[in-house]
């Protein structure tokens, strides 16, 4: 009886399940090759709503390319040290807003310092626009040099910067900062100048403000003023062993120093270079407090945001947050208006501009990072040190001891997945002189941003190694999603992320040795000399 019960259950269960598992199957396939988010649309009434968006996942060939795509290295002896440059770049807008650049500057045989080279390294991380982060990456770091150059004796010649003996840590600090300072005053002053050249008499007896709009420098100059861009600069002088860190914005400088011990135990030390600065930064609130009428206390920051909107608290460009309002309306008739881009107005509790100031802060550090911490000896100059410049996309989903630490395993030759616990004990850190001063109201930790269980070790570029476990790590399928989300919903998710990682160790000889790597196709490039005048103001970059 049982039997006979048995075969047409066993049938049905036979012709009924093999669909229902071989469709699990195929669907439970569709949806690991896929990527789901929320997106928010207007609906028939014009109210928002939420609808779900499915995208194609890249292949991990796919991301790997993606992440070596503007990846570049170099490597140099200068002087009996070796110095290992790695960038690399991942967008989340399109186009990138970040930037950066690079110079290296060689002291004249007749320098009294010399041998010796200037090292400048840059970073910029641009807002409501690529304008503001391109023009600095040609601009910036000439500027830094002109304004180094009249710290000589004798200014007759422009070269004359590079033979004299250069002033003490303060003086260089102070010539930085006049120096970014001066460069966003030109920046912000070019629309105004082209509209004062070409108000004619009849312009100005009518009080009519002419239509400049299709001028061929009408957005070249009003773009760059209007978006905006942190800076970050670092700034070696090996002949006096000096580091210098600029920082304008949000962006951050880390170092790490291996040390060793009397019994040969080896950690790397943090050393934090800069603070972010934004609202959230208890002395930039305070700082800004303090340059406004009382009455405005409550409204400069709001929400750890300047006047409730942008976030850095300095900046290049952003001249909505520092022309007077009638300087916006005037520029805006004249230059914007008549090509389809009119300026926002600014914010209701806009009052005493400026709000916001590309003026930097300077640290100086000598090298290589003598000062004793923690009981360790003193670092040899055989130890490796480097330094990280990253824009904020960097910092959103790292701290600076996992950047440290991450950086250091590298060097050490880690390779393949490595635990998190298991990298605190093979790479392990300590804190330096300053700790981190973090501007973000909190590090990405939501759904989008579940914590991986281990890192990736592999990449030979530094700046891919960080920006690989910055967005996945070990765990390739969450590299794969976030990776996999095109723009303009990238950015809900992630932000342009840029990094620069400089290694340095001194090594025996002093012939100076440059080798370059670059993707296929690109030309290698390394910056050298420094502009012959005032007025050249192009890259100093030479051809390997």
């Amino acid at each position: 009886m049982l039997r006979r019960f048995w075969k047409p259950v066993a049938a049905t269960a036979l012709f009924v399940g093999t669909p229902t598992y071989l469709y699990y199957r195929y669907y439970s396939k569709q949806r690991a090759n896929t990527v789901e988010i929320p997106v928010r649309l207007r609906g028939e009434d014009g109210k928002p709503i939420i609808s779900t968006r499915t995208f194609p996942m890249l292949s991990q060939s796919a991301v790997n390319e993606r992440l070596h795509e503007h990846a570049k290295q170099e490597s140099m002896r200068r002087g009996g040290t070796k110095w290992c440059i790695n960038t690399a770049s991942v967008a989340a807008n399109d186009p990138i807003e970040d930037a950066h650049a690079h110079a290296i500057v060689a002291r004249d045989p007749d320098d009294p310092l010399a041998p010796g080279d200037w090292l400048f390294f840059a970073v910029m991380d641009g807002h409501a626009g690529p304008h503001t982060s391109r023009l600095l990456s040609k601009t910036l770091i000439n500027a830094v040099v002109l304004e180094l150059s009249n710290l000589i004796n004798d200014t007759k010649g422009s070269r004359g910067f590079w033979r004299s003996t250069v002033r003490g840590p303060d003086t260089i600090s102070l010539a930085i900062q006049k120096a970014f300072t001066k460069l966003d005053e030109e920046l912000i002053s070019a629309p105004l100048k082209l509209l004062g050249a070409n108000f004619d008499k009849e312009d100005l007896k009518s009080g009519q403000i002419p239509d400049l709009s299709q001028h061929p420098l009408a957005l070249p100059l009003m773009l760059p003023a209007i978006s905006g861009s942190c800076a970050l600069m670092a700034v070696f002088d090996t002949a006096k062993q000096d580091l210098y860190v600029a920082c304008s914005g949000d962006s951050r400088a880390v170092a790490g120093v291996w040390e060793e011990d009397e019994n040969g135990n080896g950690l790397w030390r943090v050393e934090v270079l800069s603070e972010d600065q934004t609202g959230r930064n208890p002395m930039e609130h305070k700082r800004i407090q303090s340059e406004h009428p009382p009455d405005e206390a409550e409204d400069v920051i709001v929400r750890g945001r300047v006047l409730g909107g942008l976030e850095p608290t300095r900046a290049f460009g952003d001249a909505r947050y520092k022309w007077p309002r009638e300087v916006q309306d005037v520029l805006n008739t004249a230059f914007l208006v008549g090509n389809n881009k009119p300026l926002r107005p600014p914010p209701t509790s806009f009052k005493t501009p400026p709000y916001v100031t590309a003026t930097p802060v300077v640290t100086h550090r000598a090298l290589p990072f003598t000062e004793m911490a923690n009981g360790f000896a003193q670092p040899k100059s055989s130890a490796p040190r480097f330094i990280v410049l990253a824009t904020d996309g960097l910092w959103d989903r790292l701290t600076s001891e996992e950047v440290v630490s991450l950086v250091g395993g590298a060097l050490q030759g880690l390779t393949g997945a490595v635990s998190r616990s298991e990298l605190c004990t093979l790479a392990p850190t300590s804190s330096g002189s300053v700790s981190t001063v973090e501007g973000k109201g909190q590090r990405l930790k939501d759904d989008d941003h579940v914590q991986t269980n281990s890192w990736s070790f592999g990449d030979d570029n530094l700046g891919v190694h960080l920006i690989r476990n910055a967005f996945g790590g070990g765990d390739q399928h969450a590299l794969r999603r976030l990776m996999s989300i095109p723009y303009p919903h990238a950015r809900r998710y992630r932000d342009d992320t840029t990094v620069t990682v400089v290694v340095w160790k001194d090594e025996d000889g002093t012939e100076d040795v440059v080798t370059a790597s670059a993707r296929p196709g690109e030309e290698a490039m390394i910056d050298s000399k420094p502009p012959s005048s005032a007025n050249d103001r192009s890259s100093v970059k030479a051809k390997l």
